[in-house]
């Protein structure tokens, strides 16, 4: 298995899915897990629940999914705040990709549906970009730089770098 974790716009669903495909497993998210666990979109998870509850009902889908997910499985930018989701991913490949603010931004866009991002999205991004990056750099066995490369070259280097194809 290979988790792939970083910030908004960095890539997780689109890398994820092609990494999936050429490793001939599935792809799993957890916002995905989430949003069929509360049966809301995140954003409403977030207005009309707030974060703390969607970042709870994070961990518990992070942690279902690491235990029985034997493909590549793509966290919410946020998972690894958490200290509980930090260790849950020790012994497990982890593939950090590391975006830059200009080409984040250029994929968030308008954020609509990412609801840390409404309100001065590229601000917003800045502070995310900075205060995450040490906890995506601790939880990493692999980093992927993704500035100004497309998701084929990305991939290229994820299989490049896995251990045994990505097995555990």
């Amino acid at each position: 298995m290979a988790v792939l974790v970083g910030s908004p716009g960095a890539g997780k669903t689109t890398v994820g899915a092609l990494l999936a495909a050429r490793l001939g497993v599935t792809l799993r998210d957890t916002d995905a897990d989430v949003e069929a666990a509360l049966g809301m979109s995140v954003s409403d998870v977030f207005i009309e629940q707030g974060e703390d509850a969607f970042r709870a009902a994070e961990r518990d889908a992070v942690e279902a999914a690491l235990a029985g997910h034997p493909g590549v499985l793509a966290l919410g930018g946020g998972a690894v705040l958490a200290e509980r989701t930090r260790a849950a991913l020790a012994g497990h490949t982890v593939v950090y990709l590391d975006v830059d603010l200009a080409d984040a931004a250029k994929r968030v866009g308008l954020a609509r549906d990412r609801p840390l991002l409404v309100e001065a999205p590229r601000t917003r991004l800045a502070v995310l970009l900075r205060e995450r990056k040490p906890l995506y750099e601790q939880v990493a066995t692999i980093v992927v730089e993704t500035a100004g490369r497309g998701p084929d070259e990305i991939v290229d280097e994820i299989l490049a770098k896995l251990p045994t194809g990505g097995a555990e």
